[in-house]
């Protein structure tokens, strides 16, 4: 895995935490905003496990879950978004980083399976 892959699954985690703490304090929303948290954190995390994997299958089968989190963060910004919970420029700024690093992970299987 390349560093820029590990880099903006840190950013995207980083962006994802700042947002949690911003719902919770802000608009004292946790449900959605921890299954967010969780989510958008596990993309970053999935990938680490991967760099520590056994074999090449395991390593595709880590960074497939890491993408499997980004949908699922997806969901949650669209559900946040839905009930008003985040700001226009929150949701597409988040939203724009979370495609990005989906279509990232997707070049990174394609890679890995090649």
């Amino acid at each position: 895995m390349d560093k820029i892959t590990k880099q903006r699954s840190r950013e995207f985690a980083v962006k994802v935490v700042l947002l949690h703490k911003q719902l919770s304090a802000r608009k004292k929303e946790t449900v959605m905003s921890e299954e967010l948290l969780r989510s958008g954190a596990g993309v970053g995390s999935e990938l680490a496990k991967s760099e520590c994997a056994m074999g090449k299958n395991e390593r595709v089968a880590r960074v497939y879950k890491a993408l499997q989190n980004c949908a699922e963060a997806k969901y949650w910004l669209e559900l946040l978004n839905d009930t008003e919970y985040l700001t226009e420029f929150e949701f597409n700024d988040t939203l724009k980083d979370c495609d990005e690093m989906g279509k990232i992970l997707i070049k990174e299987i394609k890679a890995l399976s090649a």
